[in-house]
């Protein structure tokens, strides 16, 4: 145990699960070596919206942990300099009424309330959340590590015991399924447009009796559209008929934005899994292997709590 305490650390995956993990750990003296396949601002984590809020993760009562710590750590974030990205935003969520949101949600999330009828046409709650711009937040967590005297180095493994450490963690997201190898490990897909802002200022989610969803986040670079939630599709390529849908249902909740110019078409792969696997494991020489992976859309969500919960898992 104390070899573990004091050996070298190399955590499999620069996402933002891979990266905060790492953040933990290296300000926490350990040294730490991140293994990315591709550059930070590649990953899944660069194409999410990014909105604070559990969404379709297991097991729920952990998860809450995790959220909550996360959101005490992006609020402390929001408070300071705008470098690392995070902002307090109001929004609504549609289609959900306040006696249907979980009660830790209720007590912990700032000005939480009802949607009023100018604010939303239908059911719905407003409130403050997190609002991270990732492609501001990857990098800053990156630059966050090697300030604590971690390293990220470009690196594509068939396998986790490749990694030359006492100790590995693995947050390598939907290539669990093979590194594992984990067939639970499933892809969602998940595909974003990001339009010039006409204008607005507050962020919106909504899903219409068909399913579809509809939400708009305003970050910096424009305001990002979605959304999509294919299970077990695989391609990375923008569909343009369904980035098509995706401004048609946004533009029938905000008119001004059927005529906003399209900057970007992003389109990232949720790793989901029935449940988050974060948990104390072994290679098959011994040495002492933590699993972090699963998240789905929620890897922001939870991800400075499943961090701490990792370097707890080396204690």
């Amino acid at each position: 145990m104390d070899g573990e305490r004091g050996g070298e650390i190399v955590v499999v995956g620069g996402g933002v699960v891979g990266l905060t993990t790492a953040v933990v750990l290296a300000e926490r003296g350990r040294r730490v070596r991140v293994w990315t396949r591709d550059p930070v601002e590649a990953t899944t984590s660069a194409v999410a919206g990014a909105l604070w809020w559990p969404y379709r993760i297991e097991p729920v009562a952990l998860a809450r942990v995790w959220a909550l710590r996360s959101l005490e750590v992006y609020e402390e974030l929001a408070a300071r300099s705008g470098a690392s990205g995070v902002r307090m935003v109001e929004g609504v969520l549609g289609e959900t009424r306040l006696d249907e949101v979980d009660g830790w949600l209720a007590e912990r999330v700032p000005e939480l309330r009802a949607a009023t009828a100018g604010e939303y046409a239908g059911s719905g709650i407003r409130a403050r959340l997190p609002l991270i711009d990732m492609p501001a937040h990857l990098p800053w967590l990156r630059e966050r590590l090697v300030a604590a005297g971690g390293v990220v180095e470009a690196r594509t493994v068939s396998g986790l015991a490749e990694a030359d450490a006492p100790v590995v963690i693995n947050c390598t997201g939907l290539a669990a399924r093979e590194l594992v190898p984990d067939p639970s490990v499933r892809p969602v897909r998940g595909q974003l447009v990001v339009v010039e802002n006409p204008g607005i200022d507050t962020w919106l989610a909504s899903t219409d009796a068909a399913g579809e969803h509809a939400y708009m986040f305003p970050q910096p670079g424009g305001l990002v559209l979605g959304g999509t939630a294919e299970e077990d599709a695989w391609s990375l390529e923008p569909d343009p008929a369904t980035a098509e849908a995706i401004i048609r249902r946004c533009a029938a909740l905000r008119p001004e934005i059927a005529g906003a110019r399209v900057l970007e078409h992003r389109v990232g792969l949720r790793p989901t899994r029935p449940a988050v696997r974060l948990e104390r494991d072994a290679l098959p020489d011994g040495r002492p292997l933590i699993h972090n992976y699963g998240h789905g859309g929620a890897g922001v969500t939870v991800a400075w709590g499943c961090a701490e919960e990792a370097a707890r898992l080396l204690d």
